[in-house]
């Protein structure tokens, strides 16, 4: 099998059950509705990029116009709190925007305190968090409501890549 043959293969492996998971419209319109009464910026105007590791992984909301300077002090205004809030095991925001029964959010905000790590960066254009833990149960939890995510978001996130950020270059 050609080097190319193989990566279109695994390409179609990794795309396909994300196609398969996106939310139908109207979810994602009523999720875009319930985030703009929680998220301080806009959901247009801002792409959010979840990306798994091996030890949980990133969310990162960064403007589409990263010289949007409002949506910029937003959306680092708003994850700033949310950090604090999950620090402290609350989940509830997350919740009212895409449902208590949302994967993984029981389990996170169920988790001990000091169990998973959560560290905030100014990123260009925007914001990251990196959540951390070496428990193997909270990290599935990370990675179910990273999926959930992407597909509430539908067209504003987008899965990221372990080793590089939305314009390529590496994660310290």
């Amino acid at each position: 099998m050609t080097l190319q043959l193989r990566h279109a293969a695994i390409a179609v492996l990794v795309l396909l059950p994300l196609a398969a998971q996106c939310a139908d419209p109207q979810r994602q319109a009523e999720v875009a509705r319930l985030g703009a009464e929680v998220m301080p910026f806009s959901l247009e105007a801002t792409t959010h990029i979840f990306t798994k590791t091996a030890d949980g992984g990133t969310q990162r909301v960064v403007a589409k116009n990263p010289a949007d300077a409002k949506q910029v002090a937003l959306v680092r205004r708003h994850l700033h709190e949310i950090q604090a809030r999950f620090l402290k095991g609350d989940f509830s925001e997350p919740a009212r925007i895409h449902g208590n029964d949302m994967p993984g959010l029981a389990e996170l905000g169920a988790a001990p305190h000091g169990r998973i790590a959560i560290g905030y960066k100014d990123v260009s254009g925007g914001a990251e968090l990196r959540y951390r833990t070496a428990d193997a149960k909270l990290v599935a939890a990370l990675h179910a409501w990273f999926d959930a995510q992407l597909s509430d978001h539908g067209r504003d996130a987008r899965a990221g890549h372990h080793h590089h950020d939305q314009v390529g270059t590496p994660h310290p």
